[in-house]
């Protein structure tokens, strides 16, 4: 019925008599009961572009940005002391979610797997087991449980599970595609 056509020509096809809001939202509705499947025309060749293209990778820059973000306004507490409020607030954040939401993107790297509602109460979980797991990591190192080494610990430990999820995204997007 609706093989090989564009979203824009399956608008075009709803709207007859009804208007655009009508029109659109009844192609959504038909792709999330899984009628219709919606594909990219020009997926990504490599990983590289799959990195760099925010349609698939919007979630990834924010996470990094709000990892940067952390770790400025950590050093900038002592210059300016009123951003001790951003410092808490981002570093709740990375403490208590984007670490458990990192590993929940690699070991889910397929959308449908978990409802959003999921992936958030698995993130939060998550991140309350591995930030201790790190402490007890730490504290059998000559570094210790001090704010610089649990600081660094936490950033590699994201960044490398945010990697791993966005490799992992790709290959389930090529193999979506072959």
């Amino acid at each position: 019925m609706t093989k090989n056509m564009t979203l824009e020509d399956l608008v075009m096809k709803y709207k007859r008599g009804k208007s655009n809001l009508e029109a659109i939202k009844r192609a959504y509705d038909e792709w999330v009961e899984g009628e219709i499947k919606l594909i990219d025309p020009d997926p990504p060749r490599d990983y590289l572009e799959f990195l760099l293209r925010p349609a698939y990778n919007l979630w990834f820059w924010i996470s990094l940005s709000l990892v940067a973000l952390t770790l400025i306004a950590i050093y900038l507490t002592d210059i300016l002391p009123p951003i001790i409020y951003l410092r808490y607030v981002l570093g709740s954040v990375f403490v208590l979610f984007l670490s458990g939401m990192s590993l929940i993107e690699a070991l889910y790297p397929v959308e449908n797997e978990l409802s959003p509602l999921e992936r958030l109460a698995l993130s939060i979980g998550l991140s309350l087991a591995l930030v201790p797991l790190v402490g007890l990591v730490l504290n059998y190192t000559p570094w210790g449980i001090r704010l610089i080494p649990i600081l660094i610990s936490l950033t590699l430990l994201t960044v490398a599970l945010l990697i791993g999820a966005t490799y992992r995204k790709y290959r389930a997007i090529i193999a979506e595609y072959d």
